[in-house]
């Protein structure tokens, strides 16, 4: 559908929680298409509604060959006790970077666009992704999270040989 601006810190709008989709209908298809566009021409992996100024529980993850997965009044049923620290950013919190643990695995419940309840098991990275996105839906950044920023040199050092 479109492309919408990006609302980032210190917006007011990315530290609350935001209100349950009650209403199935194709304004919930057309949030959907546009956080999808917004999500892709800023190279993101995930994206929420309030990121773009929507103040309702929608967010999407791209999990690639699988496509995009779909989350709306998601809640994070149970998770691991195992965790794992990686580095994760923000498209609402430019250039910052950090190292956050989250549960290698999840289970989330969510509505599909008809608003039938789904339930869906995640790993690694699909699961921090999730808890990521999730998070934005209750006000949560991942900095409220990390346990220590990391540098944009460090960031490089990290990634240079993938």
């Amino acid at each position: 559908m479109a492309v919408k601006p990006l609302v980032t810190v210190p917006n007011p709008m990315l530290n609350r929680e935001v209100k349950d989709v009650v209403t199935f209908d194709e304004s919930l298809k057309a949030l959907i298409s546009d956080l999808e566009d917004t999500m892709y021409e800023n190279d993101g992996v995930g994206i929420a509604a309030p990121q773009i100024g929507v103040d309702l529980k929608v967010a999407i993850v791209d999990m690639e060959q699988e496509g995009i997965l779909q989350l709306i009044n998601p809640t994070i049923v149970s998770q691991s006790e195992e965790i794992e620290a990686d580095v994760e950013g923000c498209l609402s919190v430019p250039g910052v970077f950090g190292e956050v643990n989250r549960s290698k695995m999840i289970v989330v419940s969510s509505n599909d666009l008809n608003g039938n309840e789904v339930e869906l098991t995640a790993y690694d990275d699909v699961a921090r992704i999730i808890l990521h996105e999730v998070d934005h839906l209750y006000g949560e950044l991942f900095t409220d999270k990390m346990t220590r920023e990391i540098s944009e040199d460090e960031l490089e050092e990290m990634y240079k040989d993938e």
